[in-house]
C-alpha cells in the first residue's frame, strides 16, 4: 500500500529481489514493493521459510538487494558505501531480536548507552541521562548496574528495546521479539511496541509467529514463497 499523497514514506522497497548466489541460487524475496509510513505498526507474518526475516534485514539495511532499491526517508540507499549504510542504521533504525544480543560483560546501562557512544552526538552526561531515562520508561532503572544474566527474560527484552531507542530512531525493526517470552511478558512487550507507534509516532515493523502480537498491529504484511501474499490494514 502506498503512503498518503504528498507524504514521503519513512521506508520503502521498490522491485526488491534478494538471491543467494550459491551452487544452486536461492531466492529469498522477489519483486517486493512495500511502502511504510511514519508512525505505522506493521506485523510481518508467513510460513517458515517465506522470507520474513530476509525482508526485515533488507528494510534494515543489514542485507542488500540483488535487484531493486531501498529508500529511507525518500533517499535511495543503493549507492551508499558500507560506512554510510552503517551510519544510517545507527542514526535512523533501531533493532530488536528474539535473542536480545545484550553484551554480557557490560551492565544494563552500558548496553543501552553503547549506540549513543558510537554515534557520538551527545556528551557523556547527556548519554548517561538519556540511558537512565529510557530505563525508567520501561521500569527497569533499578536494574541499571546489573549484568544481563542477572535479569529475567522479560527484563532483558525491555533492555533490548531501550537500547534500540537509544539514538531516537524513526524506525524500530523487530525479529520475533516475543519468541522467547512467556505469555505475560509477551503481552508487556506487545504493549510497548504498540505504544511506540501510537503514542511516540515511531514506525514499528515486527516479524512474528505470535498471532496475538500480529493481530495487535493495525497493518499486516503476509509473505508466501518470498512474495507479498497480502497487505491489509484493520
Amino acid at each position: 500500500m502506498n503512503a498518503t499523497a504528498g507524504e514521503v514514506p519513512v521506508i520503502e522497497l521498490r522491485g526488491v529481489t534478494r538471491i543467494l548466489q550459491e551452487a544452486v541460487p536461492v531466492t529469498l524475496v522477489r519483486d517486493i514493493d512495500l511502502s511504510i509510513r511514519r508512525g505505522e505498526f506493521v506485523s510481518v507474518t508467513g510460513p517458515s521459510g517465506s522470507g520474513k526475516s530476509s525482508l526485515l534485514y533488507l528494510l534494515g539495511l543489514l542485507d542488500l538487494p540483488t535487484k531493486g532499491h531501498v529508500f529511507i526517508d525518500g533517499e535511495d540507499t543503493s549507492g551508499y558505501s558500507v560506512d554510510k549504510l552503517a551510519e544510517v542504521r545507527l542514526a535512523k533504525l533501531g533493532f530488536v531480536f528474539q535473542f536480545h544480543f545484550l553484551l554480557p560483560e557490560f551492565t544494563v546501562l552500558q548496553n543501552v548507552t553503547l549506540p549513543m557512544l558510537r554515534l557520538g552526538r551527545l556528551s557523556e552526561s547527556e548519554i548517561h541521562e538519556r540511558g537512565m531515562s529510557l530505563l525508567r520508561d520501561f521500569e527497569i532503572d533499578d536494574q541499571a548496574k546489573k549484568r544481563p544474566d542477572q535479569l529475567s527474560g522479560g527484563q532483558r527484552q525491555r533492555v533490548a528495546v531501550a537500547r534500540a531507542l537509544a539514538n531516537d530512531p524513526a524506525v524500530i525493526l523487530a525479529d520475533e521479539p516475543t519468541g522467547n517470552l512467556d505469555m505475560r511478558n509477551s503481552e508487556i512487550v506487545q504493549g510497548i511496541f504498540a505504544d511506540l507507534a501510537a503514542k511516540q509516532g515511531r514506525t514499528v515493523i515486527a516479524v512474528t509467529h505470535d498471532k496475538d502480537f500480529a493481530d495487535a498491529a493495525p497493518r499486516n504484511v503476509h509473505l508466501v514463497d518470498g512474495k507479498i501474499d497480502s497487505d491489509t490494514r484493520r
